[in-house]
Order: structure tokens, then sequence, then C-alpha cells
């Protein structure tokens, strides 16, 4: 009899159903998006940011220690020992290799340049695009040209298998006159000098504009220190910093070693560091604070973002199915009060109603579901263009919502309908 007096409703107001279930597969949709896309961007964030250069530096451990001491970086903090560069694949066999974006070793030297009359200038070697076979097998390439990927280049970039290729920053290639497909040489440490090329003009809107750029085996030739890099850049996939790992920066040994292992086990940008520092000898890893910081904040105030308008998206659909079923209810007053008035207690008046709301609310969740897994992928397509792993948290989460939202929206119908008193109903009162 139960079942059969909530079909004949559910039959009798099919519009008003049809507009709860709407209304719930409105806000179950825009939650599932914003979930699905919330819980999968911190990645997508962090590769999107990873365009913008490297997050962490590796230097010989004497040249940081002249930098913390004396504060200087850069060209001013020369240093007096070097890293090896057989040791870069290390850096892929780290305990979080997998977040290893990309990375890049650079030797800067001085080298005067004949026919020019400032002829001292820095140049630096790197790997521009370099194909790596790490030690488990896997093949990796990476290089200089994906950390640098907002240079404006005119010409081509340098090959790393083109020993006598150059890049000059838009400022040397002004004041020298210099164009693609120009040659000039340089001259090194004792003596030693090369003939280079220029394949391509870049400007990168920094003091890299006043240097040159060549393979590394052409840097370290000219230097006389085959085999040897100053510094390394990494872009690393990173977590956003949190008390954990701010006091593991401080002092490692002030953690106990449970918290040790969950830092340590955790992606944060000074684990990483940490574990750089095992694998490179003598190097010292840091975090570029401000890349690293910015990438916290902003994933941060885009998961908060996403986070209010689900909250928002729900608090709507709450106050929607609030007016329709108050409506409804009160569309209903004759029957109700006609149910009171045969012996129908409240309890059953009232599990009447929310059973014929809660089938409306199951509807509408299932549709909302399967349209927000859409939703969310056109939102992946259209700002990260690739496709978001569904998360599995996502459908409990959402179905906990709506049946929530569903309840809170019901509370001013289920007021009014204990409320109702027979006898003033069915007078017309």
């Amino acid at each position: 009899m139960f079942w059969r007096m909530v079909a004949g409703t559910l039959f009798r107001q099919s519009r008003k159903m049809l507009l709860i279930a709407l209304t719930i597969a409105l806000g179950a949709s825009l939650a599932t998006a914003m979930l699905n896309v919330m819980l999968g961007v911190g990645e997508k964030v962090n590769r999107e940011l990873k365009t913008f250069g490297a997050n962490i530096t590796i230097v010989p451990r004497d040249a940081s220690l002249i930098q913390d001491l004396y504060e200087v970086e850069g060209d001013e903090a020369l240093p007096v020992s070097y890293l090896q560069e057989s040791e870069l694949g290390s850096i892929k066999t780290i305990f979080w290799a997998h977040n290893i974006v990309d990375f890049a070793p650079y030797f800067t030297t001085t080298v005067q340049v004949d026919g020019q009359n400032d002829s001292s200038i820095s140049l630096t070697g790197t790997w521009f695009s370099q194909h790596l076979s790490l030690p488990t097998g896997e093949e990796v390439d990476t290089g200089m040209r994906n950390l640098r990927s907002w240079w404006e280049v005119t010409g081509a970039w340098a090959d790393d298998a083109q020993d006598g290729s150059a890049m000059l920053g838009a400022v040397v290639a002004e004041r020298w006159g210099l164009a693609v497909g120009d040659t000039f040489t340089v001259s090194g440490t004792e003596g030693r000098s090369r003939e280079l090329t220029v394949v391509g003009i870049f400007s990168a809107g920094s003091d890299e504009d006043e240097r040159i750029f060549v393979p590394l085996a052409t840097a370290q030739d000219l230097a006389d220190k085959t085999g040897l890099v100053s510094s390394i850049e990494v872009s690393a996939l990173t977590t956003p910093d949190n008390e954990l790992a701010q006091r593991a920066a401080q002092n490692i040994k002030a953690l106990s070693q449970q918290e040790y292992e969950t830092w340590y086990c955790t992606a944060y940008v000074s684990a990483i560091c940490y574990q750089l520092d095992e694998v490179i000898t003598d190097g010292a890893a840091r975090p570029v604070r401000q890349v690293a910081q910015s990438e916290g904040a902003i994933l941060e105030k885009t998961q908060l973002l996403m986070l209010l308008i689900t909250i928002l998206s729900l608090v709507g659909a709450a106050l929607g199915i609030s007016n329709l079923v108050t409506a409804s209810v009160m569309e209903r007053g004759r029957e109700i009060g006609l149910l009171k008035a045969i012996g129908a207690y409240d309890g059953a008046v009232l599990r009447l109603v929310l059973a014929e709301i809660l089938i409306a609310c199951v509807l509408g969740g299932i549709v909302g579901y399967f349209a927000g897994l859409g939703f969310a992928q056109i939102i992946a397509q259209t700002v990260f263009s690739s496709d978001i792993e569904i998360n599995s948290l996502v459908p409990p989460i959402v179905a906990v919502l709506v049946v929530l939202v569903t309840l809170a929206g019901s509370v001013p119908s289920i007021r009014l309908l204990l409320s109702l008193h027979p006898a003033e109903v069915l007078h017309g009162r």
C-alpha cells in the first residue's frame, strides 16, 4: 500500500518531481566535475607551472656555503669545485624519480671573443635536448629546451650533437651585430679556441640575454674541465609545504622517526632536495623559493576556488529543492490532512513524503554524476589539454552530499507538514 501511494504521487506530480530531480542533477553534476578536477588538478597545475622554469638548483657544496656566508649568487659565487656529469642519471633514481619532470646541467666559464672590444663574456654549456639511458633501464629525454620553453627564439635551438653550434642572447647579438648563420671565434683556458656558428638568437628577458649558450662538451673543452658541471637545474612536481615540511627544512634531526618517514615519503620540495643530495656527490640541492612557494599558493587557491564553487552550487540546489518540495506539500495539503484525519501519524506521512523526494534524489544524483564526469573532462581538455583521471573517492562523496542537500532542502517542507492540522486543512483554512 505504501509503495502504491508513493508511485501514485510520483505519477500525479511528475512535473514537480522531475524538476526536483533536475535540480539535484545540476548540483550533483557541478559537484562531481569540481571534485574530480580539484582532486586531480594538483599534478596538472604543477606541470603547467613547470613551463616557467626549474624549482630546484643543485650546486657544489662549497659554492652553497659561499652563497650562505656572503649572500651572493650566480657568477659571483664561482665554485671552487664541480659536480660530476656522470652522476646526472642518478637524479632519476631517487624515491620521487617520477616527480622529476626535467633537469639540465650547466657549465659556466668566461671566454674571450676575437674581434670584439668588450670581448670578455660568460659562456654556458648545457644539454639542450639529451636522451639518456638510465641504470634502471628507463629511457629519458631531458634538457634546457624544456626548462626555457618561454624563450623567444629566432632561428633554431642548438643541437647537442653539433659541437660548434651556439645560441646568442639578444643583447649580445645586437651589440656585436651577429645574425643567425654568422660565425665567430672564442678563446678559453690556455689558448683553447673554438669557432662557433650562431644557430639561434634568444630573448629571455633576463641577464641570460648577455650570455652565449653552447653544448656542454664545448664549454667543458674550452675550460679544460671535461666531465664536470657547475650546477644542475631540476624541475620537479612537488606538494605544497605544511608545518612538517617547514620543521624538516629547519632541522631534520628534530623530527621523530615516524615524522621523518612521513616527510621523506611525501613530495615536499625539501624532501626531494634531500634525496638529490644523497645521489649527487658533494652537491647541495636548494629549492628556488619564489617558484616553489608560488606553485603551492596557486594550487591552494585553485582548489579553494573549486571548493567554493561546489559549496555554492549545492546551496543553490538546496534552496531550489526547498521551494519545490514546499510547493508540493502545500498543493497536497488536503490529501495530507485526510491521511492524518483517518489515523496516519506524522511519522508515517513524513516517511511517505521523504520516500518520494529520495527517489527523485537518487535518479537526479545518478544522472548528475555521469553528466559531471563529462563536464570534468571538458574542463580538463579546455584548461589543460588532457584528460583527467576519475577519482574513486568522488562517487561516495557526491552521494553523501546529494542526500544531505536533499534533506536540508526538505526541512522547511517537513516543518510545514508537521504543522498541518486536519480540521483546518479539510475546512479550507
